[in-house]
């Protein structure tokens, strides 16, 4: 890898000799600009305002404007004699925790060669005080015409470098959250959390950038003559009024691309959003009803039964009506008739035992007499 910028890392009194190279690279498609008429390149040139000509890079150099518009050129030995120590050092100024680095700051990645062979120990030194600390260095450097902060941590047997901005170039997110008040139920938690679960881990190493095969695909369909691709048509959804019935269909829906089962029965359901779940409760509120109502007639019935025998045989009759009627009402009926039925033969047995008593009474007077 070619390097962008060679100095060293200042280390205390250590000086690390190293090369700084590109840590990352775009894989982005690019585009031409053209003249839509008949397909020329429209290129943009560099020309000199004074002599109205195009100049070559080798004649392009730096300049600094003044606020009343004056350009004052700098040159690259100026740059070089800037009374800092970071012009051509990475200087560590501090150790911390890497959680106190906000991810907002990150900004390039760059990884830090060591530079010949006498840097080799003191590189391995500071990379491996890294790793037992468990912490980043924060230090400073110049590049490209100003001084930047940035992060050293290990990646595998290397040190890498991030480029961080400066505290005051990260914004506030003041006014970006919602300003109206809005209370979130553990229910709706719930679901978000069974969605998470579902959606799992992935391995970074099996995303890809679609957009660019796309792009890639037109291009191969036009240089061969073909008609290019058509765009899926996007999902058609309506607006989301119930929150909770959308959690529910995306864990179903996470679940079926993962081959597992789509049923959330399980999950934490809210009823009280539920309009057929209150049409539930009544509905069994009115059946316990009824079942009360059943269960006091056939008490009565009961009783009645037992304290007089008139009455059993007049249930008699309908005993037979709930026989021919396949309801839950029916059986609640001929259920009290058996009842009923068993009241009766008791009575007759009550009358029996009453009358033999009376007789006896009766023979015993006689012959008293």
């Amino acid at each position: 890898m070619r390097s962008i910028w060679n100095g060293a890392i200042s280390f205390g009194l250590v000086s690390i000799p190293i090369k700084l190279v590109n840590a990352t690279e775009s894989h982005s498609v690019s585009f031409r600009q053209i003249h839509t008429e008949d397909g020329g390149r429209i290129r943009y040139r560099k020309v000199c305002e004074l002599e109205d000509r195009e100049v070559t890079q080798g004649e392009i150099g730096k300049g600094f404007e003044d606020a009343d518009g004056t350009i004052i050129p700098i040159t690259d030995e100026d740059l070089s004699r800037l009374p800092i120590p970071t012009a051509k050092t990475i200087e560590i100024v501090a150790f911390v925790p890497a959680d106190r680095i906000d991810p907002l700051q990150m900004d390039a990645a760059y990884y830090l060669a060591a530079s010949g062979a006498p840097a080799a120990k003191p590189y391995t030194l500071l990379r491996e005080a890294l790793k037992r600390s468990n912490k980043v260095a924060i230090a400073k450097f110049a590049l490209r015409g100003r001084e930047r902060l940035g992060m050293l941590r290990v990646v595998g047997d290397a040190i890498a470098m991030h480029g961080l901005l400066w505290p005051d170039e990260v914004r506030s997110p003041e006014g970006v959250a919602p300003d109206t008040g809005v209370t979130v139920r553990d229910k709706e938690l719930d679901l978000a959390d069974a969605l998470m679960d579902t959606l799992g881990e992935v391995d970074l190493e099996d995303l890809h950038d679609e957009y660019r095969e796309a792009v890639e695909e037109v291009v191969a369909a036009k240089v061969s003559g073909e008609a290019p691709p058509e765009a899926p048509e996007p999902a058609r959804g309506g607006k989301v009024l119930d929150l909770m019935a959308a959690l529910e269909s995306s864990v179903r829906a996470a679940r079926e691309s993962r081959g597992e089962d789509a049923d959330v029965r399980s999950l934490p359901q809210d009823r009280e959003a539920a309009p057929e779940g209150k049409a539930g409760r009544k509905e069994t509120a009115a059946t316990s009803k009824r079942s009360a109502s059943k269960r006091s007639a056939s008490k009565r019935s009961t009783a009645e039964s037992a304290g007089s025998g008139g009455t059993a045989k007049k249930a008699a009759p309908k005993k037979r009506v709930a026989k021919s009627t396949p309801s839950k009402g029916g059986e609640a009926r001929g259920a009290a008739k058996k009842t009923a039925t068993a009241g009766t033969a008791a009575g007759k047995k009550t009358a029996k035992k009453a009358a033999k008593k009376a007789a006896k009474k009766t023979a015993s007077r006689r012959r008293t007499a």
